[in-house]
């Protein structure tokens, strides 16, 4: 009798199941029948014609908003942009833009692009593309002009500000350009090495691998910092490739669950650093391949994470190919990394009211455990071991960079002193600040501090209330005066800070990136944390769950 009841239970559940893919599939074909006729009553009926590429591309697109900000669609033009984000790879000078003052200029040419083999240089604007004026046009128009098929020429004409011959004429030979995943890598103190990973592409391992390579050859050369803040992610492969470094061959480091599939990957190579003590830097932008990376680490006791919670991106998508050259990129499944947690910190199959979606409460995440029993919580991203908060930007500083003062300053300089300095040795004396200091005053830099904003509230609600006597309005215009913006006090008493950002401004443009990682790091607080840890018991004692 038990058996019997057994079986129609399973008999019922697998008729409620396939009855809830009758009502799914059913449901999909009256929708779509739905929409083809919608459309074509709109384009037998409508008044004016209907631009028919971009309403589809609208409704696809809105289709996909319901899902995740993950899946998304791709038309032919815009295949290229999704490889190059896969690949690193493109056909063109090697450069990086960015728009100011009405021209779009270099920003950065890539080390070794032909960019800066012809010797363009940051803050070069670009006012020709062979017979193309582009004065007023966007980064994606520019873009454009300058990519094409690699071997071909294209006649490049730059302003370059503040020197005597400023219209300037580079001919370059388009190449195909692979972008660095390692922008810097170096010792920051006699035992411990560095290194900086931007992006998961194709190159990643490699790059990863030379930089190890080159690093070994230090002979102090015994704990590793590995900087993974800001690293959005990219390829998992790259990411599984990454951990082969430094554990042992054949290690379960990653399981994908799909609808309908699940996969293990381990690690393939044999580990050249299995036992190297390891530091791994983590903050709100890292992401996807970069947390497989530092949670694995993390639950196999193999490294301890500095900084702040990372993303929670728990999610790995693949694409499909689409009629007319376009792509679809779909979540395909969930990942967990060793100690069996995902760390997804939005659940897009649970929206609220108005379509938004919350982050998971730390109180509802659940427990796991590491390989030596420490205790981490899945949901909401990584919680790093030692936590150390990141740059927090003043009201000046805020405003010096979105107003490009750092940028336009550090072209100025470069200009007036063509001698590189040694990489990573480089800083300002006092004369050169206050030279920075006066070329800001002198300028039009406006801005409002977040007191200013706060007073004028007051202000406002002290005048509504009533409030607003002789004794109140003059208190109120002596805490104006006190904490509203003043340009020179402000960079006077924000020297410090904003003399580590124009000091890694003005390295870019004599090393790239490069040269703004390598002075970067001899001030971060969280490489110096990371170094003290490594270096002191402290790191087999947080491994161990004994320190904090």
């Amino acid at each position: 009798m038990k058996r019997l009841i057994i079986s129609l239970a399973i008999l019922t559940a697998m008729a409620a199941a396939g009855g809830a893919k009758k009502s799914h599939d059913m449901s999909l074909q009256r929708n779509l029948k739905t929409f083809n006729s919608m459309v074509k009553v709109l384009e037998q009926n409508y008044v004016d014609s209907i631009r028919i590429d971009d309403a589809f591309n609208a409704a696809s697109r809105a289709m996909l908003n319901t899902v995740d900000p993950y899946t998304e669609y791709y038309t032919a033009d815009e295949r290229d942009a999704l490889m190059k984000m896969t690949t690193g790879e493109y056909a063109g000078i090697g450069s990086y833009i960015t728009e100011l003052d009405g021209y779009v200029c270099i920003s950065q040419p890539m080390e070794g692009s032909p960019a800066a083999k012809a010797g363009l240089m940051p803050g070069d604007r670009i006012v020709k593309v062979d017979s193309v004026m582009t004065k007023g046009k966007k980064n994606a128009d520019v873009s454009k002009l300058l990519k094409g098929i690699p071997g071909t020429e294209v006649r490049v004409e730059v302003i370059r500000p503040y020197v005597a011959d400023s219209l300037k004429t580079f001919v370059l030979t388009r190449e195909k350009v692979t972008e660095n995943s390692v922008p810097y890598f170096g010792m920051v103190s006699p035992s411990t090495g560095y290194v900086r990973l931007n992006q998961y592409i194709t190159n990643s391992a490699a790059e990863i691998s030379a930089a190890l390579d080159t690093l070994s050859a230090n002979p102090g050369f015994s704990n590793l910092i590995l900087d993974l803040r800001g690293n959005g992610g990219g390829l998992v492969e790259s990411a599984i490739e990454i951990l082969g470094n430094f554990l042992p061959k054949g290690t379960p480091v990653l399981r994908t669950k799909g609808k309908e599939s699940e996969k293990v990957y381990k690690t393939t190579l044999n580990p050249r650093f299995k036992d190297m003590p390891m530091a791994v830097l983590i903050d709100g932008g890292t992401a996807s391949a970069s947390e497989i990376t530092a949670g694995a680490l993390q639950d196999l006791d193999r490294a301890v994470l500095v900084g702040t919670r990372s993303f929670g991106k728990g999610l790995v998508q693949t694409t499909f190919p689409l009629p007319n050259d376009a792509l679809l990129k779909v979540t395909v499944s969930k990942y967990y990394i060793p100690s069996g947690r995902l760390i997804q910190a939005l659940d897009y199959s649970r929206r609220n009211e108005d379509g938004s979606v919350a982050r998971t409460p730390d109180s509802l995440t659940n427990v796991y455990h590491t390989a030596r029993g420490r205790e981490v919580r899945d949901g909401g991203g990584l919680q790093p071991d030692s936590v150390v908060k990141g740059i927090s930007y003043s009201d000046v500083l805020y405003n010096l960079i979105t107003k490009n003062k750092f940028f336009d300053y550090a072209t100025r300089y470069r200009a007036a002193h063509p001698e590189a300095p040694a990489i990573g040795d480089f800083a300002i004396d006092d004369a050169a600040y206050a030279e920075f200091a006066d070329y800001v005053a002198q300028g039009d830099m406006k801005y409002d501090t977040s007191f200013d904003a706060l007073l004028k509230e007051l202000r406002k609600q002290a005048d509504e209330q009533g409030y607003m006597t002789e004794a109140n309005d003059s208190t109120l215009k002596e805490l104006e005066k006190s904490l509203g913006s003043d340009l020179s006090r402000d960079l006077q008493l924000k020297k410090d800070e904003i003399k580590v950002y124009l000091e890694e401004e003005i390295a870019s443009r004599y090393y790239g990136e490069k040269g703004r990682v390598a002075v970067e790091v001899r001030s971060d607080p969280a490489v110096e944390r990371a170094v003290e840890i490594l270096e002191s018991p402290l790191y087999e004692a947080i491994l161990k769950g004994e320190g904090k």
